[in-house]
């Protein structure tokens, strides 16, 4: 099975409703249709849709041999938004975990299949200002709570998606020059240390230990060309799935939004 990771950073750009611009070059190319014929991943996660349904073109709401699921933010047009495409069947899906001041951003769909439960979910970012620095701290610690709920449940679980934090140094090209900025602040890094003690792991750092992997680049500057980019996307899988991970890995030459694409590969 091969499941993607990817923060579109807009669904009518990737898809070429809307032109995208990558430095001078401005270009209308349906990227994404494209990329997911090129790979044919069972699911892909797509964060920051930035728009509603009704403002994307019918016939580019769902790639061919998929079937879709959106979870579109209610509280700003244009903001937010993520979407699951899947070849395999759901058995249930799952657009709000239960708090509506969090729900109503469009950060979390839920998929439970056969063998597994998949969560595709956008966690805020921090910016600068107390406000919403606490509303993300809050964001993970909420879902920690539906996590714990969860596990009772199933035994399998997968959690894909924008984390918004570099969890280690070895995660981020400048480590020092970024302590105090939003996205590798103390504070946010040891709310993502509860994934690891409480059983979850890190896919891809089970097949690669080295820095130098970045899936987010700055659009200012040369950021990407010069790699000097964060890994704020991640697979964390349950334990039990340790043993069925084949391989996990970034696709920074993949063009269309400031991140690139995560592919995490199970037998």
């Amino acid at each position: 099975m091969k499941l993607i990771s990817w923060n579109i950073n807009g669904y009518r750009a990737v898809t070429g409703q809307n032109a995208s611009r990558r430095y001078d070059v401005v270009e209308k190319k349906n990227k994404l249709f494209a990329y997911l014929e090129a790979e044919k991943p069972d699911l892909i996660c797509l964060q920051e849709i930035k728009g509603e349904l009704d403002k994307i073109n019918p016939e580019l709401q769902t790639p061919p041999g998929y079937e879709s699921h959106y979870h579109i933010c209610r509280s700003k047009k244009g903001y937010s938004g993520v979407a699951v495409f899947t070849k395999l069947k759901p058995k249930r899906v799952i657009t709000e975990f239960g708090i509506e001041r969090f729900d109503i951003e469009g950060r979390f769909i839920r998929l439970d299949f056969d063998d597994f439960t998949l969560l595709n979910i956008y966690f805020p970012k921090g910016y600068t200002d107390n406000e919403r620095l606490d509303y993300k701290l809050e964001f993970y610690d909420a879902i920690y709570d539906y996590l714990k709920t969860l596990k009772k449940k199933t035994k399998n679980i997968i959690i894909s998606g924008d984390y918004n934090t570099a969890h280690k140094e070895i995660d981020l090209a400048r480590p020092k020059d970024n302590v105090n900025i939003s996205g590798f602040l103390e504070v946010e890094r040891i709310k993502m240390d509860w994934l690891p003690e409480n059983g979850f792991v890190d896919a891809f750092r089970l097949f690669n230990s080295e820095g130098g992997h970045y899936s987010w680049w700055s659009q200012r500057g040369q950021a990407r060309a010069n790699n000097v980019g964060w890994r704020i996307d991640y697979h964390f899988i349950s334990g039990g799935l340790k043993k069925s991970a084949k391989n996990c890995y970034m696709q920074p030459d993949v063009l269309g939004s400031d991140h690139c694409p995560v592919v995490l590969e199970l037998k």
